[in-house]
């Protein structure tokens, strides 16, 4: 039974894709043995209420989950009032992660809301998921085109606060090779497995970056479900290796929060 660190719930704005309603979703999640699943909200790119979109994506999680959906709180530190969203991620809504997408609500990595964001994270003991796209560049709308976050400023602010563990998603093709390997030495960093899409795609991911910091993500439904899950199929990755990125480490970082 597999944890999946990276689902989305709500619709894409630019563009229906199968499985966007929730229990359609929750159902293929069950048929392929994900246990539990990290949802965010696609509403939380666009939406400039984000306590709204907390506050449905709690209620959907609760109402179609059936257990299986664990929300994550979106929080746009660029808002006035994002210290609440926060606070109430952590405190109305019990979630145990914040997910952040700089490109989609116009800052850097090394703006100065970005450093109070993960401040205040820090103080909270929560996981950041740090999106760095959404989608290839080249299916964005034409008049709406979101460059990935730029990952340059990433090393120096999780020296700033190693403690702070960081799920780095979406990543293909932005940080690579030894500039992962900093980032995992460095802090509590973790990168997931969704944008990884080579033939030998975890062999190669664990030639960079310890198996103890990936984590199986399939960012379902934007992506297809079943290609995530036959990156293991056609691995030569041992058993506990395999049970490590699905299962274990997801655990073993949640333990390490309490």
């Amino acid at each position: 039974m597999m944890i999946d660190v990276n689902v989305n719930l709500s619709r894409w704005p630019f563009r229906r894709v199968p499985l966007d309603e929730t229990p359609r979703l929750v159902k293929k999640l069950k048929q392929h043995g994900i246990a539990t699943a990290w949802a965010g909200s696609l509403d939380g790119i666009l939406h400039r209420d984000v306590a709204a979109v907390n506050a449905r994506l709690t209620a959907e999680c609760r109402q179609f989950g059936g257990g299986l959906l664990r929300p994550v709180g979106t929080v746009n530190p660029t808002l006035p009032d994002w210290r609440e969203d926060l606070r109430r991620c952590q405190e109305v809504h019990r979630m145990h992660a914040v997910r952040i997408n700089p490109n989609y609500h116009g800052y850097r990595l090394d703006d100065d809301a970005c450093d109070a964001l993960f401040q205040a994270v820090a103080r909270r003991g929560m996981i950041v998921q740090l999106a760095l796209k959404m989608e290839d560049v080249r299916t964005h709308h034409p008049l709406m085109p979101v460059p990935t976050v730029d990952p340059q400023p990433l090393e120096a602010l999780v020296d700033k606060y190693p403690d702070v563990p960081l799920i780095v998603m979406n990543n293909y093709g932005t940080i690579r090779g030894e500039a992962a390997a900093r980032l995992v030495r460095a802090g509590r960093v973790y990168f997931e497995t969704s944008h990884a899409e080579q033939v030998g795609a975890l062999e190669k991911l664990i030639q960079q970056i310890p198996h103890e910091r990936l984590l199986f993500g399939s960012h379902a439904p934007l992506f297809n479900l079943e290609a995530n899950l036959f990156k293991f199929r056609e691995s030569r990755l041992g058993g506990l290796l395999s049970t490590g990125i699905q299962r274990g480490n997801a655990q073993a970082l949640l333990q390490s929060l309490r």
